[in-house]
């Protein structure tokens, strides 16, 4: 308890602890703040805040606005809706980012991408269709050299 601040014979308040902790969390970028390891399965809704790693199985439904990245051997059966969706294992199922999707070496998505940016490296194995269009709040930028239709 010495470590935390707080006296031996109180208990230190939990509030600011976590307060500290979730700014601190916030302003680190790069960091993976959750991960869904090899050899683990989940089925469900994920929500989430901040960056989140699956290397294991997934199945059901990823909401975030932040950065879902999908390792190299993680089986993902899901509806994603994400702000970064970075893809090195199997999807299979839609994903809409708001920002970009990036597709690694050895991806393997089936299902439908919705994007503004798509990156998608040599050796990747998409099937599916591809929209691509800002689905982010603001107004839609010109492309570069005019507008062409």
């Amino acid at each position: 308890m010495a470590l935390l601040g707080g006296k031996k014979d109180e208990a230190p308040s939990s509030k600011p602890l976590f307060r500290r902790e979730e700014e601190s969390v916030s302003q680190r970028s790069g960091e993976v703040h959750t991960l869904l390891g090899k050899g683990s399965e989940f089925e469900g809704k994920l929500t989430f805040e901040g960056q989140v790693r699956i290397d294991g199985k997934f199945n059901g439904q990823i909401i975030t606005k932040d950065v879902l990245v999908i390792g190299d051997g993680a089986k993902v059966q899901a509806e994603i809706q994400a702000g970064t969706v970075i893809i090195n294992g199997q999807v299979e199922g839609n994903v809409k980012a708001t920002q970009i999707i990036e597709l690694k070496t050895p991806g393997r998505v089936k299902g439908n991408l919705e994007t503004p940016s798509l990156s998608m490296d040599r050796g990747v194995i998409f099937e599916g269709s591809l929209k691509m269009e800002n689905l982010g709040t603001g107004a839609r930028p010109p492309p570069p050299g005019g507008e062409k239709k």
